[in-house]
C-alpha cells in the first residue's frame, strides 16, 4: 500500500524557511561525466525534435543544442529501432568530438528503455504509461487489486533497474500531469499528490534493488500544479530519507513570450524555493533557442550563497499564516474602491500601469486603448504617474484633467517623493496616493489628509517589518490602504512580500517588481517573482517598475497574470515543444492556429504533436487538436476524442468548425 500523507499542509515541510534562500542539498547523481546535484551548478538540457531514426538530422540538431550550451541532450525513442538509432548518433557525436551525455526519452515501452541503456548515460521513463495505457477507465481499486498492480510495475520495471545499475546508467522517473495511470486517478485523484505518488511508487523498486541513481521531475502544462508537485515530492522525499535530485520543467509552455513567462513562473519559483538541479524550458521552437532561456534563468542562482535562517521561520504564527504551498488558494484581504475599480479581496488581480514621464494625455489614451482591443476589452486599470516636484506634480494634474472623461476606466495613482506638501498636493487630484518617503512625524496629518478627501493610501516601503508598521497606523486612521515594497533585488523582494502577507495586515497587496538590467531578464525576473507570488496566493494587483514603453508594460503584466491563471485576457495556447514522435510541424501548425483563433479571449486550446501526453495535459483545456497518425488530426473536447483521422488539410477549418458548435466563436473585430 503507498505511505498516506500527515493530515495537515503545515505539518509538511519542503525546504527549512520560505523566508531566505538555501539551496536544496541533494545527493549527486552521475549523467556520464555530468554531475546532478550536490556541490554541482544547475545544469542545461534540451531535446531534440527531429525523427529519431533520421540519423544525420538528429545528429546535426544535437551539435547546434551543445554548441549553445546544452549540457544533457534528450532524444525519443519510441521504439528499439529508434533506440539502436541513438546508438549510431552518439557515434557520430563522439567521433566529432562531443561528449555531452544522452538521454533516451521513453513512453510505453520497456523494451525501448532496455535497449537505449545500452548507448545513453540516463533513461526517462514515464511512470504514468511505462506498463500502463492511458484509457481515463473508471475502476474502483481495493487494497488487495492495487497490491496486485504494483506486482505488475515490479516485475516489468526491475529489469531495466537491473540493467541501468550494471551499466551505470542514471534514471529519470518523470512524472506528467497529463499522463498518470488509471490506477493512480482512480486513487488520489488528477493531482499533485497522484504525481508524487506515480514516482515513488517506481522509486520504491529502485530501492529495493538497491538502485539510487535517480533524478526525479514532476511536470505540468498548469505552474500552479507543477509547483504544488515539485514541493510536495520535496516533503514526501524529506519524511522518507530520500535525497534525489530534481529536474525542473513546465510541459507544454508554448512558444514566444507566453512560454517563457509560464516556464518561469514555474521553475523560477521552485529556484527561488531552492529546489532544482537541471532545468530544461520546453519551448514550441528550435531546441537550441531554449538554452539561452535556462541559462539566464539559473544565472541568479549558481554560486549563490545561503541566507541565514530568519527568526520568523521559527515563528508559531508564521507557520500558521503562511500560505498552503501545496495547494492554491488566494490570500483574504479587505477590498475597497480605487477610482472606479474594486480593488482587494476575490476582486480581479489588477494592473498598476506605471506612466513613462514623457508620454503626454492622448498618447497614453492611444496606447491603452490599443491594449485594451488586443486583450479583447480588458477590465479598468490603474495608471501610476511620478511625482517629484513642482513640474511633475502640474503634468500630472494636467493629464487627470485631460483624461477626466475616461474616470468610468482608468484610476489615477501618484507615487510621491517628497515632502508631506508635495503629497497633499498630488492627493487633490488621485484616486490613490503612495508617498514613496513619509516622515514619520507627518505621517498622521498626511492619513488625516487622506481619510477627509476619500484617498487611498498606498503604503510603499524597503521591507515588510516597516511596511507593516505604516499600515497598521493607516488601519488605526481608518484609511484604506494598500502594501507594497520597493528594491532592486528581484529574489529577496519575494521573500520580503511572503513574510509581509505572513505578518501583516488585512491590507490588500500591491506586488511591485523591479527594474532588470536587459529585456529578457526583465520578462523572466517579473514572471518569476510576479507569477510566482500569484500563484501561491499573493497579490491583489502587480506593477513592474521598468522603463518600458507604456503599452509594452501592459502587455508584459498582461501575459504574466495571464501566465500565473488569474486574468485570462487572450486566448489560451498550450502546445508542446515537439519530439520525434511528432506527426506534423507543429511550430507552424500553432503559429497558423494562432491567427485564426488568438482572438477568442478566455477559450483554452491544446496543440499536440502525439498522443503521449495530449488528452491529459489538455485535460482542462476546451479544445484540443492532436497528431492522432501521419497526416491525420484527433479533435478533442476536454478529455474526449470527438473526432479522428481528419486529414491535415482539412484540420483546421475542423476545429473552427468545432468551436462554433460548442458557441465558443466570436467574429474577429
Amino acid at each position: 500500500m503507498p505511505l498516506t500523507l500527515p493530515p495537515s499542509p503545515l505539518a509538511r515541510k519542503f525546504v527549512p524557511d520560505v523566508f531566505s534562500y538555501r539551496r536544496r542539498r541533494t545527493r549527486e547523481v552521475l549523467v556520464g561525466r555530468v554531475g546532478v546535484g550536490g556541490d554541482n551548478p544547475i545544469r542545461l538540457q534540451s531535446m531534440t525534435t527531429t525523427d529519431t531514426l533520421d540519423v544525420e538530422a538528429t545528429f546535426r540538431q544535437s551539435v547546434r543544442m551543445i554548441e549553445a550550451g546544452c549540457e544533457l541532450v534528450r532524444i525519443t525513442a519510441p521504439t528499439v529501432e529508434d533506440a539502436r538509432a541513438i546508438g549510431r548518433i552518439k557515434e557520430k557525436l563522439v567521433k566529432a568530438g562531443f561528449d555531452q551525455p544522452i538521454v533516451a526519452d521513453i513512453h510505453f515501452s520497456p523494451n525501448a528503455a532496455s535497449e537505449a541503456a545500452e548507448y545513453c548515460e540516463k533513461v526517462r521513463i514515464n511512470p504514468g504509461n511505462f506498463v500502463d495505457t492511458k484509457r481515463f477507465a473508471v475502476k474502483e481499486y481495493d487494497d488487495a487489486a492495487y497490491a496486485a498492480e504494483l506486482s505488475r510495475i515490479e516485475e516489468r520495471f526491475t529489469p531495466l533497474v537491473e540493467k541501468l545499475k550494471r551499466l551505470k546508467r542514471a534514471c529519470r522517473i518523470g512524472t506528467n500531469h497529463g499522463s498518470l495511470s488509471d490506477r493512480i486517478m482512480n486513487r488520489y485523484g488528477d493531482s499533485p499528490l497522484g504525481m508524487v505518488e506515480s514516482a515513488l511508487e517506481f522509486a520504491r523498486i529502485a530501492e529495493k534493488n538497491g538502485y539510487r541513481e535517480l533524478i526525479f521531475s514532476m511536470k505540468a502544462s498548469n505552474p500552479k500544479v507543477m509547483i504544488a508537485a515539485y514541493r510536495l515530492l520535496v516533503a514526501r522525499m524529506n519524511e522518507l530519507g530520500m535525497d534525489y535530485p530534481l529536474h525542473l520543467g513546465v510541459t507544454e509552455a508554448g512558444d514566444g513570450e507566453d512560454g517563457r513567462i509560464k516556464s518561469a513562473i514555474g521553475i523560477g519559483s521552485l529556484l527561488e524555493d531552492g529546489l532544482g538541479d537541471t532545468i530544461r524550458v520546453s519551448l514550441t521552437e528550435e531546441p537550441e533557442l531554449e538554452i539561452p532561456v535556462c541559462r539566464t534563468m539559473v544565472k541568479p542562482f549558481d554560486g549563490r550563497d545561503p541566507e541565514p535562517t530568519r527568526k520568523e521561520a521559527r515563528s508559531p504564527q508564521a507557520r500558521a499564516h503562511c500560505a498552503d504551498f501545496y495547494a492554491y488558494a488566494r490570500r483574504k484581504s479587505d477590498y475597497f474602491p480605487v477610482g472606479p475599480i474594486l480593488l482587494g479581496g476575490q476582486q480581479l488581480v489588477r494592473a498598476f500601469l506605471r506612466v513613462p514621464d514623457a508620454m503626454a494625455a492622448p498618447e497614453l489614451l492611444a496606447a491603452y486603448e490599443a491594449q485594451l482591443q488586443k486583450a479583447q476589452g480588458a477590465d479598468p486599470e490603474v495608471v501610476e504617474f511620478a511625482v517629484r516636484d513642482e513640474a511633475s506634480l502640474a503634468r500630472f494634474k494636467s493629464m487627470r484633467e485631460a483624461l477626466r472623461a475616461e474616470t468610468s476606466r482608468l484610476a489615477f495613482s501618484a507615487r510621491v517623493e517628497g515632502p508631506l506638501s508635495l503629497a497633499l498636493a498630488a492627493a487633490e487630484s488621485a484616486d490613490a496616493v503612495c508617498w514613496a518617503t513619509p516622515v514619520e512625524d507627518d505621517y498622521a496629518a498626511y492619513l488625516k489628509a487622506l481619510k477627509e478627501k476619500g484617498v487611498v493610501n498606498q503604503v510603499e516601503a524597503e521591507d515588510a517589518e516597516t511596511a507593516r508598521r505604516y499600515e497598521a497606523a493607516s488601519r488605526y486612521k481608518e484609511v484604506p490602504t494598500m502594501t507594497s515594497l520597493r528594491g532592486t533585488d528581484a529574489s529577496e523582494l519575494l521573500r520580503e512580500y511572503r513574510l509581509l502577507a505572513a505578518y501583516g495586515g488585512a491590507s490588500p497587496i500591491l506586488i511591485r517588481a523591479p527594474r532588470e538590467a536587459a529585456a529578457e531578464e526583465q520578462v523572466l525576473r517579473s514572471a518569476t517573482m510576479i507569477g510566482g507570488l500569484l500563484c501561491d496566493g499573493v497579490g491583489d494587483a502587480v506593477l513592474i517598475d521598468a522603463d518600458l514603453p507604456f503599452a509594452r508594460n501592459v502587455e508584459l503584466l498582461y501575459n504574466v497574470l495571464q501566465g500565473a491563471g488569474v486574468r485570462i485576457t487572450k486566448t489560451e495556447f498550450v502546445s508542446c515543444p515537439s519530439c520525434g514522435r511528432t506527426l506534423f510541424d507543429l511550430q507552424t501548425t500553432t503559429e497558423r492556429i494562432k491567427s485564426r483563433t488568438g482572438h477568442l479571449k478566455g477559450v483554452k486550446i491544446a496543440i499536440m504533436g502525439c498522443i503521449v501526453n495530449g488528452p491529459g495535459e489538455m485535460a482542462d483545456a476546451d479544445f484540443g487538436y492532436v497528431g492522432g497518425a501521419p497526416d491525420a488530426i484527433n479533435l478533442y473536447v476536454g478529455k474526449e476524442c470527438v473526432r479522428k483521422g481528419i486529414p491535415f488539410a482539412q484540420a483546421d477549418d475542423a476545429l473552427v468548425a468545432l468551436i462554433k458548435k460548442h458557441g465558443k466563436w466570436v467574429d474577429p473585430a
